[in-house]
C-alpha cells in the first residue's frame, strides 16, 4: 500500500495556471475521490501523481519519498484510464499478462498472478476471449485486472466508468468498492459524477478552478458544505439557494428577509454579520416540508408549482417563489397526485436544516 502527500502542488502551461497550491494527504489504504466539473484540474493532478505530467511547483511524496522526478515506472502504481486501451489482437489472458512478460517474470508466476486477478474480478471464464467479444463492463474489468496483476500499492482511476451505460456504472461501482475491500490498496479515483463520488469515496476532494474547495467524508460534504460551490455541486437536485438580507444576527440565531419579504429564522451563529448584510439561504429539497405536515408556524412560504418530476419512489416538485429567478425544488413522496402545475403550495423551511452563506459564499456556523 502507499500514502500520498501533496504540498503546494501547482501546474502551469505557459501563462495558464491550471492547479494552484494543492495541499492534500491521501492515507495508506484509503479510497480518495477527486470530483469536480470539467476543466477543474482533477485529471491533471492525477496524471502528475502518476508521473505523466511534470510538476510546475510543490512537492509530491509517495510513502514519504519525494517523487517529483521519479520515473512513472518506479512509483509503484498502476493507472486505469477512461479508454480501456486493450490490445485487440490479444486474448484477455495475454492483455493481463503483457506487462509481467516484459518484466521477465516466469510463466508460472505470470499464470498465478493472472488467475488470481481474474478470480477477484469474476472473469476467469473470459480469459481466452478477445476484447471485441466482451461487453463494455467486461473490457473495463480487463483494464482493472491488468493493473491488479502488477500488485501496486497505489491505484489511479481516471473516469473509468464514463463510457458505460447507467446500469453498468452501478454494477461497476459495487465491484470497485468490493475490490478496494479485498485488496486494501490505496486508490485515487477521478470523476465528474457526484453520485460516483458520494458512493465510492471514503473521503472526497471537491475541485473547482484549479483549487480544492473542501475535503471530507461524503456526508460531511453533503450536510456541511464549506461554501456555495460545494453546496450546489453535491446533491441531485442541487441545494436550493435564495437571496436574503440579514434582519437580526447573534451567536445562536440568524433572522433573514427574503426578496419576497418573508422572514426566515435559522439557528446559525451569525455574530460576524450585521443587519442589512446580503447573504444566501440554502436548503436541500428533501428537507423542505409541506406546511400541513408540521405544527411550526414560522418559516412558511407560498410557492407556485411549475412542473413535477415523477421518479417512482418520490417526486420532485419545482416551484417559483416571488422575487426569485431560479426554481425551488421540493422532494415529496411518490403520491403527489394533488400537486400539479399552477397549484399553490405552502411550505415550511425547518430552521435546523437551513444553511447561510455570507457575501463571499462561505458557509456560516460550520
Amino acid at each position: 500500500m502507499a500514502a500520498v502527500r501533496l504540498q503546494q502542488i501547482s501546474k502551469s502551461y505557459g501563462s495558464n495556471q491550471v492547479l494552484q497550491g494543492i495541499d492534500l494527504q491521501v492515507h495508506d489504504g484509503e479510497f480518495m475521490v477527486f470530483v469536480g466539473p470539467s476543466g477543474c484540474g482533477k485529471s491533471t493532478l492525477l496524471r502528475m501523481i502518476a508521473g505523466l505530467e511534470d510538476i510546475s511547483a510543490g512537492q509530491l511524496y509517495i510513502n514519504d519519498a519525494l517523487a517529483n522526478d521519479l520515473p512513472a515506472a518506479k512509483r509503484g502504481l498502476a493507472m486505469v484510464f477512461q479508454s480501456y486501451a486493450l490490445y485487440p489482437h490479444m486474448s484477455v489472458y495475454d492483455n493481463m499478462a503483457f506487462s509481467l512478460s516484459l518484466s521477465k517474470m516466469s510463466k508460472a508466476d505470470i499464470d498465478a498472478a493472472v488467475q488470481h486477478a481474474a478470480g477477484i474480478l469474476q472473469m476467469s471464464h473470459l480469459l481466452q476471449r478477445k476484447p471485441r467479444d466482451l461487453s463494455g463492463g467486461q473490457r473495463q474489468r480487463v483494464a482493472i485486472g491488468r493493473a491488479i496483476v502488477r500488485k501496486p500499492g497505489l491505484f489511479l482511476f481516471d473516469e473509468p466508468l464514463s463510457n458505460l451505460d447507467a446500469s453498468l456504472r452501478v454494477q461497476m461501482r459495487i465491484e470497485l468498492s468490493k475490490l478496494h475491500r479485498d485488496l486494501r490498496a490505496t486508490m485515487i479515483y477521478v470523476t465528474h459524477d457526484q453520485v460516483e463520488a458520494m458512493t465510492l469515496g471514503q473521503r472526497i476532494a471537491v475541485f473547482n478552478g484549479g483549487k480544492i474547495e473542501q475535503v471530507g467524508v461524503p456526508l460531511e460534504l453533503y450536510d456541511k458544505p464549506a461554501n456555495l460551490f460545494v453546496a450546489g455541486f453535491l446533491g441531485s437536485p442541487k441545494m436550493n439557494i435564495l437571496k436574503a438580507r440579514v434582519v437580526h444576527s447573534s451567536a445562536n440565531e440568524c433572522e433573514l428577509q427574503l426578496a419576497s419579504g418573508t422572514h426566515i429564522k435559522t439557528g446559525i451563529d451569525s455574530s460576524n454579520l450585521q443587519a442589512g448584510d446580503e447573504v444566501s439561504l440554502g436548503i436541500r429539497a428533501e428537507h423542505v416540508l409541506l406546511a400541513s405536515q408540521t405544527k411550526e408556524q414560522t418559516n412558511q412560504l407560498e410557492v407556485c408549482i411549475s412542473f413535477v418530476e415523477h421518479l417512482g419512489d418520490a417526486a420532485i416538485v419545482y416551484a417559483t417563489i416571488a422575487g426569485e429567478e431560479n426554481l425551488f425544488a421540493i422532494k415529496l413522496p411518490a403520491d403527489t397526485s394533488d400537486q400539479y402545475p399552477g397549484a399553490e403550495l405552502c411550505i415550511q423551511l425547518p430552521a435546523q436544516r437551513c444553511h447561510v452563506f455570507d457575501s463571499k459564499s462561505v458557509a456560516l456556523g460550520r
